[in-house]
């Protein structure tokens, strides 16, 4: 039987503590990270989950200080959404799904745009109804989830870090996702690729990290040959590559990836600022 887990934050703690602060009775809210809200009951200081399940004011208050972390209530126990190992990673929340931050930089577009938002753009501009589909550097899954809304067929998602892959199986945003149309694979995209199939993709999504020393590779003419490569004729690529007003290296960063992307055969690229990052074709 699947454990059923309720997840908090400020705002849901602070509108909780409130709503018992003014005597009521219950209070809407999502305990779920906004992917549906209701009423729930409020009885002598506890909110009421199930006729078996409650949680405290006291319980309540010892986070309702702690800003952008997310708590996951199980056993009676409010635990953070967070691994720290070689570097700290922990699930933030926003006004819909949860974003992804590692040692406090965050791995998705949240201010100036919604990480579904954002997502949704991402794909709809490059998958097409029954594409077969690359994302190379999953995350999350968010990207994964809107190529299939967007009409994909298939979509196979790599993803490097087992601490991410371990977060997003407790994101409650990708837990019910269809097995038949995304493949999750833990894998070093830039390993990985050499075991594909040419001309196998319609589209693909690369939304790398953001350009240093470590991720260099994810942005060398190496890999995008291989993208290249396993990319179908009149297929369609976006790469993310961050603003280039905000990258230390100048704008001539995002000149340097256009002309390397044109080198392998890649054709129309273009940056779009609104999406900070690349698009380009495959003819």
């Amino acid at each position: 039987m699947a454990i059923i887990s309720f997840y908090f934050h400020f705002e849901t703690v602070v509108g909780i503590l409130n709503a018992m602060q003014s005597g009521k009775n219950e209070v809407r809210l999502s305990l779920d990270l906004n992917l549906t809200e209701k009423l729930w009951p409020i009885e002598k200081d506890r909110l009421i989950i199930d006729h078996t399940l409650f949680i405290d004011r006291k319980t309540l208050e010892t986070i309702a200080s702690i800003k952008n972390k997310i708590f996951v209530f199980q056993d009676n126990a409010l635990s953070p959404l967070e691994i720290r190992s070689h570097s700290y990673y922990k699930l933030a929340p926003t006004k819909t799904a949860p974003i992804l931050e590692i040692d406090g930089i965050k791995m998705h577009r949240s201010k100036e745009i919604d990480p579904l938002t954002d997502a949704k753009e991402k794909t709809r501009r490059v998958v097409s109804k029954g594409d077969f589909v690359l994302d190379t550097c999953g995350g999350l899954g968010y990207s994964a989830l809107f190529a299939v809304k967007a009409g994909a067929k298939k979509v196979i998602s790599t993803e490097k870090s087992s601490d991410v892959i371990q977060l997003r199986n407790l994101n409650p945003w990708l837990q019910k996702t269809d097995e038949s149309q995304i493949m999750f694979i833990h894998a070093d995209i830039t390993q990985y690729i050499d075991g594909l199939e040419d001309h196998l993709f319609n589209s693909v999504i690369h939304d790398p990290p953001r350009f240093t020393s470590a991720t260099g590779d994810l942005y060398g003419k190496a890999f995008y040959d291989a993208l290249y490569r396993v990319m179908a004729p009149h297929s369609k690529l976006f790469h993310y590559t961050g603003s280039p007003k905000k990258i230390k290296t100048g704008d001539r960063f995002v000149v340097n990836t256009v002309k390397r992307l044109e080198t392998s055969g890649f054709t129309s690229v273009v940056f779009k600022d609104d999406l900070q990052g690349l698009f380009a074709k495959k003819d």
